[in-house]
């Protein structure tokens, strides 16, 4: 009992975490092989090792190890080995086994073997003819490789995973062993804020909360060792015993958990409760794009979904891309993130500081680090006494056992092979002799953190707004325009497009190549949106910014977001509904504000037909300019109800004024041939595509046919004013022969849009 030689067996990439913690509880230990960790103890170290131990699955008792190459070999050695100093005369004791490169090869007849061995042992130590098998479990295993045999009896019974708390199943649980290990090897200690936000039903914060009280994990549950006759109860009760005095009554900061869904959160409560940590741990519904603190060096500890049993993995990609952006408004923290998501780094835009290989069941995954900067020295405390950082630390070696001042490992694990290792963060503490205190760099956050050149570019694009803005302070009011374009990428480095929507910011981002992560380009675009706002008096809740990418391809503009921002904005006495958050574009084309004036001066008791007709600004025009009757075609629903609330808010909705949910193409095909329009716009898109109809949309392609089918129901002079913002279009007049064609780009491009270019426009006569 002096000399046990125990085996905690662990996941594999977990059994350096292991040692840590046996170094923790007193005792030295080594790794003999994947997954499994050899420790030679006392006897109170079978009952302490079950209790303490977070990331071991099972603690075992070897009690031998021979070579084996025949299976008289087999029984011989195995009947030699003291199994009458722990198996009792009634003891219940299945045999497992498993073979891997050993000559010994048929499983179920080496268990039958080691069975019979044991079997006729305890006949004769015990002087018995009769084994009923009817006491306490001693589950026997053989494991043979390279033809050497290892005979262990299972302490602990059920997995050292099952703390005792999780009593009802939620969808992909993660195991309570990984989720300690996750802890552990992020270095969190309970006074640092510590947040899940894809907790599930609760896994980390629990285990998290059992770690920073200094819980015993096991002392919710009972372990087969505990009803050996043969091994002294007092072993358990001491070891209880110590579990009790040492745990904390609460923790300083309560851990938060965030999920998308309610079921889920109520699981969490519930084993929160049955682990009696509830009061440690608040768990709320929350969305991760809505993931924010005010806390300072905090630690996000989280196992997003991936795509392999809960949702697709095309949502589990989109979750990753999103992190970069949500994460960085977290800048002082350090995340720490379980995926098994392909290409994880590609996604996120970055390299994490440290991995690991880790298995959630048989799912490989990687354990991605990124360390933010360390916590500022506190006055009269060093920065050990503070807050834990996530950088190395040396091993605490005073402690023997888990105390609370020994609650989370204190050495960061070698990294596995094939890794390098990060270099360490510099911190405000650290001696640089060479560099003076002041011009020490900013510690970098994790996520995030504006380029060397950012503040210098938002310079610039404060002095060319502010001349901006000086040139067009007085012609917007003599014209009686609210809306209009005040910045174009003027400046290279600072490729955005601004425009004034009444009193808000509508700001476009072009597409273009750099060296930023996306969290340090997401910094640098709220460095540029902060300036704006400053600069141009506007509040910084009045300013939206969107991602404009070149379309290639069939790539075409999709909805961005929900938020719904709508505002009521003026154009020529008329009012527009004005969506800001949702879409690359707002529902008010600005460039063409001449074209729609030039529409309201002919429409006077015309018949007027809008192709594409979008949110309906020109047939809004040509409603108030006199027209007798309006026809506005669109294959979106959103744009038609978009255009039925613009003619609403101008009180101009009627039967004249008739809305067809219709593509272009289709509409003018089965057109009757009674149907006849005076004057017509073809505001038409690049590419377009749907579900609801056969075939695309392509300017190029399709332009000449909608033109000429336009013609077939115009009038005798009937007028179509025809725009693309394709810049390559090839407009060839021969192909529409029964017009007479004249290009007004230029006359129709307002003074705000300094790039001529913005659009391209004809104005087509029927002959």
């Amino acid at each position: 009992m002096s000399n046990l030689n125990l085996i905690a067996t662990t996941a594999f990439g977990l059994e350096a975490v292991t040692v840590q913690e046996l170094r923790n509880l007193g005792y030295e230990s080594r790794t003999i092989g994947p997954g499994r960790v050899l420790f030679v103890a006392d006897a109170s170290a079978l009952a302490r090792s079950n209790l303490w131990l977070r990331t071991a699955d099972r603690v075992l008792l070897r009690v031998g190890t021979f070579l084996a190459a025949d299976f008289g070999e087999l029984f011989d050695r195995t009947y030699a080995l003291p199994w009458e100093a722990w198996l009792p005369p009634d003891a219940l004791f299945p045999v497992t086994g498993r073979s891997h490169k050993s000559q010994l090869s048929s499983v179920p007849a080496c268990q039958k073997i080691v069975k019979k061995a044991i079997v006729e042992k305890l006949r004769a130590a015990h002087r018995v003819t009769d084994l009923p098998e009817t006491g306490p479990r001693f589950k026997v295993d053989v494991a043979l490789l390279n033809n050497e045999a290892t005979l262990t009896i299972d302490t602990s019974g059920a997995g050292l995973h099952k703390r005792g708390y999780r009593t009802l199943a939620g969808p992909a649980p993660l195991k309570e062993t990984l989720a300690a290990a996750m802890i552990l090897l992020a270095h969190w200690r309970p006074e640092l804020p510590l947040v899940d936000p894809f907790c599930g039903s609760g896994t980390i914060p629990i285990e998290a909360a059992l770690l920073g009280r200094n819980l015993a994990p096991g002392r919710l549950r009972t372990f087969d060792a505990e009803a050996w006759p043969t091994f002294e109860g007092r072993h358990w009760t001491e070891a209880r015993q110590e579990a009790a005095d040492l745990a904390v009554p609460k923790l300083p900061v309560r851990i938060l958990g965030t999920d998308r869904e309610e079921a889920a959160l109520s699981l969490a409560r519930y084993h929160a409760q049955q682990a009696q940590v509830a009061d440690d741990i608040h768990f709320q519904v929350k969305e991760f794009t809505d993931l924010t603190s005010k806390r300072q060096y905090g630690m996000v500890i989280t196992n997003p979904p991936y795509g392999m049993r809960l949702g697709g993995q095309d949502e589990a990609a989109e979750i990753v891309r999103l992190m970069p952006e949500v994460l960085r408004r977290l800048p002082t923290w350090s995340h720490f993130i379980l995926s098994a998501t392909p290409e994880f780094e590609a996604l996120v835009g970055q390299q994490a500081t440290r991995r690991r290989k880790l298995y959630n069941g048989r799912i490989e995954c990687t354990y991605y680090q990124f360390y933010g900067p360390r916590p500022k020295r506190r006055e009269g405390r060093s920065t050990e006494d503070s807050v834990q950082s996530t950088q190395n630390t040396e091993p605490d070696t005073e402690h023997t056992v888990p105390s609370a001042e020994n609650r989370a490992l204190n050495t960061e694990y070698p990294v596995q092979s094939g890794q390098k290792p990060a270099p360490a963060e510099l911190s405000t503490e650290d001696s640089v002799p060479s560099t003076p205190p002041a011009r020490r760099p900013a510690p970098k956050p994790a996520f995030g953190g504006l380029p060397a050149r950012a503040k210098e570019q938002a310079a610039l694009f404060h002095n060319r707004l502010v001349k901006l803005a000086r040139h067009l302070r007085r012609w917007p009011t003599r014209q009686g325009i609210t809306c209009y374009r005040l910045y174009d990428r003027d400046i290279p480095e600072v490729p955005l497009v601004v425009d004034r929507y009444e009193d808000y910011l509508h700001v476009a981002e072009w597409e273009r190549p750099h060296e930023h992560t996306p969290a340090e380009h997401g910094d640098w675009i709220d460095l540029m949106l902060d300036t704006a706002a400053e600069t141009l008096g506007v509040p910084r809740d009045h300013v939206f910014c969107k991602r404009r990418e070149r379309q290639r391809g069939t790539a075409q503009y999709e909805r961005q977001a929900e938020e719904q921002k709508t505002i009521i904005a003026h154009e020529g006495g008329l009012k527009f509904l004005v969506n800001l958050s949702d879409y690359v574009d707002t529902g008010l084309f600005l460039d063409h504000r001449i074209t729609r004036v030039m529409v309201r001066e002919q429409a006077a008791g015309k018949r007027f037909l809008n192709l594409f007709c979008y949110t309906g600004a020109f047939t809004v025009y040509a409603a108030a300019g006199g027209a007798v009757e309006t026809t506005s075609v669109d294959l979106s629903n959103t744009y038609l109800e978009w255009a039925r609330k613009n003619l609403t808010i101008n009180n101009l909705l009627g039967e004249r004024h008739r809305l067809v949910r219709r593509d272009t193409l289709g509409f003018l095909r089965e057109h009757s041939p009674g149907e006849h329009y005076d004057l017509a716009v073809a505001d038409v898109p690049t590419y377009s595509r749907s579900k609801a109809t056969e075939e695309d949309w392509d300017v190029q392609r399709d332009y000449p046919e909608v033109l000429n089918r336009i013609l077939e129901i115009m009038s005798p002079g009937g007028v179509i004013f025809f725009s693309s913002n394709f810049r390559r279009l090839k407009f060839d007049e021969a192909a529409i022969p029964q017009a007479t064609i004249r290009e007004i780009s230029r006359q129709s491009v307002p003074a705000d849009f300094r790039n001529k270019r913005i659009h391209r426009a004809w104005r087509i006569v029927k002959k």
